[in-house]
């Protein structure tokens, strides 16, 4: 049992006046395994103000010691990688294989990067007669999910601090215990009072109040579309910037000529990675007509390969979906992929062997109509769903946009140029090319529904500034104030 008592809020340790609690599940068992406070919206104003008062401190620290705590924190982590890894496993269900490694290990990366942007950001741009600031936007709100509780968090609190925001985090309910251990980091760092405040608690109690308060000036959100939607109505009556990154329903595109042993390799790995838990999971596969029965079998094959179970177990493959919740809707939706495609592997009912907790058979339709239900919408479990096209791969293309969401994607083609030419018409915010890999330098975030705004790398940092420009009445006279300066 991992027990939290208190709350972080203005630099120290406070039990929340409510005394309630909120349960953690083992995702392989449904047993309990922890428990953190419920704080509520008291607690969460206590914290807004704490951010509040440590602005003026915090914002006029220099750029590269604040870039110095983002790398401390970062190292801190590192650190503890093993626990954590180990805590997220349980509480998110992702292997153990790989909990260390993508959960902990991007976190890492994750701030190491945002603090080596911040080092090369210049604090100054000059346009003609102007010189461009760039100042800190204020106090931060930072709502995490649960099915990546680490990165997400480091894609929001590593900006916010080097920009010079105070920052209060809001984590999920489903997996909040890693946010309390890099509380505990942030603690050992001796930072300002208030600039760093955590506050566990239901989102319609402590996320509202973060998207509505006056004194909160940004609010970043990882979550579901339904969830940016509240957001950003919560922030419309104060106007402050919003930085939003939800769902996706992300195509894999195969075209003619691909690296077949390749490209579905790719393919399985980015659709199921984590259990299927992640926003940007290519779940659509989408491949020429003549090669679908080739690629049925090679789909089946590779996903029956897989050994579903404990994720504590080193050579557990595929593990638990998060929670009872998760596990009902993955259900539901595989109930509803029987009536609309061809069953490939997988299915619905129990994984044998495995009669607790919310495991969920890694599963594959396929032959379905591109407007069929579990085409469109987000899933957010172990499904793949294959679809095919005939002619071009621009037809593939299209059907690769036809989605309400457009946060990733991926493409397989005889060679580079090709694959270019075919993620460059693909509505989406990032693609991968003949097996690109992820980078935490480059920005991540979506068209359409999947969001708005960008996180990672100096695109990442540049949403936590605003701009002031200083209108000079000559471009000499701006070269005059440089030479004084």
């Amino acid at each position: 049992m991992i027990e939290r008592r208190d709350l972080y809020i203005d630099g120290q340790w406070v039990t929340p006046d409510s005394g309630e609690v909120i349960s953690v599940d083992e995702a392989a068992s449904g047993e309990l395994i922890g428990t953190v406070p419920a704080g509520d919206a008291t607690d969460a104003e206590r914290a807004i103000l704490a951010a509040r008062r440590s602005f003026d401190t915090w914002s006029n620290v220099p750029i590269a010691e604040r870039a110095d705590v983002v790398t401390a924190i970062a190292d801190g982590l590192k650190a503890r990688a093993d626990e954590l890894g180990e805590v997220m496993a349980m509480e998110v269900g992702t292997p153990i294989s790989l909990s260390a490694r993508v959960q902990v290990g991007l976190a890492v990366s994750v701030f190491e990067t945002t603090a080596e942007a911040a080092r090369e950001m210049p604090s100054e741009e000059i346009i003609g007669s102007s010189v461009v600031y760039r100042v800190p936007a204020g106090v931060v709100g930072a709502i995490t999910p649960w099915n990546y509780p680490l990165y997400q968090l480091a894609a929001k609190v590593g900006p916010a601090l080097a920009a010079g925001c105070p920052v209060v985090v809001k984590p999920s309910s489903v997996a909040p215990l890693a946010t309390f251990a890099l509380a505990e980091i942030v603690d050992d760092l001796g930072l300002p009072d208030g600039v760093f405040n955590l506050v566990s608690g239901r989102g319609a109690l402590v996320g509202d109040l973060l998207s509505s308060h006056p004194q909160v000036d940004m609010v970043s959100l990882t979550g579901s579309t339904g969830a940016g939607q509240q957001v950003a109505r919560s922030a419309a009556g104060t106007i402050k910037k919003v930085a939003l990154e939800l769902g996706g329903k992300s195509a894999f595109l195969i075209a003619e000529g691909a690296d077949m042993d390749a490209a579905m390799a790719a393919a399985i790995r980015s659709c199921f990675v984590n259990n299927g838990q992640t926003c940007a999971a290519t779940t659509r596969l989408i491949v020429p007509q003549g090669l679908l029965a080739e690629v049925e079998e090679r789909a089946a094959a590779l996903v029956n390969a897989m050994k579903v179970g404990n994720p504590l177990d080193p050579e557990t493959d595929l593990g638990p979906v998060a929670s009872a919740g998760q596990f009902r809707t993955v259900s539901r939706y595989i109930e509803i992929g029987m009536d609309e495609g061809t069953l490939i592997a997988g299915g619905p009912g129990p994984v044998e062997g495995l009669d607790r907790g919310y495991f969920v058979k890694p599963t594959v339709f396929s032959r379905l109509d591109p407007g069929a239900t579990i085409v469109q919408e987000e899933i957010f479990g172990p499904v793949l769903s294959i679809l095919s096209y005939e002619g071009g791969p621009e037809n593939g293309v299209a059907i690769a946009n036809d989605s309400e969401f457009g946060l990733s994607g991926s493409v397989y083609a005889a060679d580079i140029p090709t694959a270019v030419g075919l993620a460059r018409q693909m509505r989406t915010g990032q693609v991968a090319v003949n097996g690109g890999r992820f980078n935490a330098r480059a920005p991540f975030g979506g068209f359409k529904t999947s969001g708005v705004g960008r996180e990672l790398g100096h695109h990442g940092l540049m949403e936590y500034f605003e701009m002031i420009s200083l209108q000079f009445p000559s471009a000499e006279a701006v070269e005059d104030f440089g030479d004084q300066v």
